[in-house]
């Protein structure tokens, strides 16, 4: 069955064939270009030699043209993660730094709804340091540590642990520790970070 072309077709054919010929009339065979290479006074015996280094020098450039386009491409994707790696930091560590204390109390292990001031040291009470955060991150866990901090300045005893999964944007939390007899007497403190950075702190005394 004979193919029917359109007239659109026929025009693109016809442009082609008209590329070839050209295209074929610009080629010189080996023949002229020996011809060519005496007339310059070059060895024709060499134009075997030299058309595998053109081939080699040609094969040569697509491959770094190749090369170019992967390192380009590599590094653009590396920018890309990059930037979006940087850009999901950002937007985590800002929803971080929104993160504060609403309000934060001193009890003991029977909550009644107080703020403790003043703890004895001969009930070797374990004491909790509670706090309620605001705009918490909703889907995230927190980094919380506590120190607890005696009269001398010195901190005796450090909480670290992570809240579970983040439901409410109002979080209750807290840390806890043991008053001991053998505690220092005086104004005592208790300090809340999250990720590091102080959200809270409290005093109470120990008698």
């Amino acid at each position: 069955m004979t193919q029917r072309l359109t007239q659109e077709q026929l025009s693109q054919i016809v442009t082609e064939v008209e590329s070839l010929q050209v295209r074929r009339e610009a080629e010189l065979d080996q023949q002229q270009v020996r011809e060519i290479l005496q007339e310059l006074n070059l060895p024709p015996e060499l134009l075997d030699e030299a058309l595998i280094q053109l081939n080699r020098r040609q094969a040569l450039e697509v491959q770094q043209r190749r090369n170019r386009w992967i390192t380009s491409g590599v590094v653009a994707v590396l920018v890309i993660v990059s930037a979006s790696t940087i850009f999901f930091m950002q937007q985590q560590n800002s929803a971080l730094d929104r993160v504060s204390a609403q309000q934060d109390r001193i009890t003991l292990i029977q909550d009644n709804g107080g703020d403790l001031k003043t703890i004895s040291r001969q009930t070797n009470a374990e004491v909790l340091y509670r706090v309620t955060l605001k705009d918490a991150p909703l889907g995230k866990k927190l980094a919380l540590s506590c120190n607890w901090i005696d009269p001398s300045g010195q901190i005796v005893k450090q909480n670290n642990y992570q809240t579970r999964e983040i439901n409410t944007s109002v979080w209750d939390t807290q840390c806890r520790y043991t008053i001991n007899p053998a505690a220092t007497v005086g104004n005592w403190k208790v300090q809340m970070f999250l990720e590091g950075r102080q959200i809270s702190d409290e005093t109470f005394e120990v008698k």
